[in-house]
């Protein structure tokens, strides 16, 4: 008798996943940022363990914040962009090496402090107040499945 297969990886249809992208016009501390956020929402978001990206040479960190709203029943986190802290693993050999202290998560979006995440699949970032004279109005952003981001938001959900 023959094992069925349950399902098939090639036949798994990935969805996209909709962030925000959060531009601040000032520099501030994470702390000043989020002190202002809490002030003016009824969110309350609080530091949760930084998500770790291990590259070959360094492992990568990066903070994050998150808080529970209450009535859509929705997780939202701020994952911040840009490494926190790096731990060197070991001594470059190679003398164009792709790899360096700090890390994006969004290569291309370098000028993105905060990439918005919700544990909705249709999220409405429109329920976060954001300070006035202090943050762009939050970008929209489909993530494909091909990308690696993806892939680290889906581990970390």
């Amino acid at each position: 008798m023959e094992i069925q297969k349950l399902y098939d990886l090639d036949d798994i249809e990935f969805e996209d996943i909709a962030i925000g992208l959060v531009r601040l016009a000032k520099n501030v501390f994470d702390h000043e940022f989020f002190f202002k956020i809490n002030q003016t929402n009824d969110l309350k978001f609080s530091r949760i363990d930084d998500l770790v990206f291990h590259g070959s040479y360094y492992d990568y960190y990066f903070s994050r914040f998150e808080a529970y709203h209450k009535f859509t029943k929705t997780y939202f986190t701020f994952i911040s962009n840009k490494s926190c802290e790096s731990k060197q693993k070991k001594l470059q050999t190679e003398l164009f090496s792709d790899e360096e202290n700090i890390k994006f998560l969004l290569n291309n979006q370098v000028d993105v402090e905060y990439i918005l995440h919700s544990s909705e699949q249709f999220p409405d970032f429109s329920v976060i107040l954001l300070p006035e004279n202090l943050v762009f109005p939050i970008q929209d952003y489909t993530l494909s499945s091909e990308e690696e981001l993806y892939q680290i938001i889906q581990y970390y959900e």
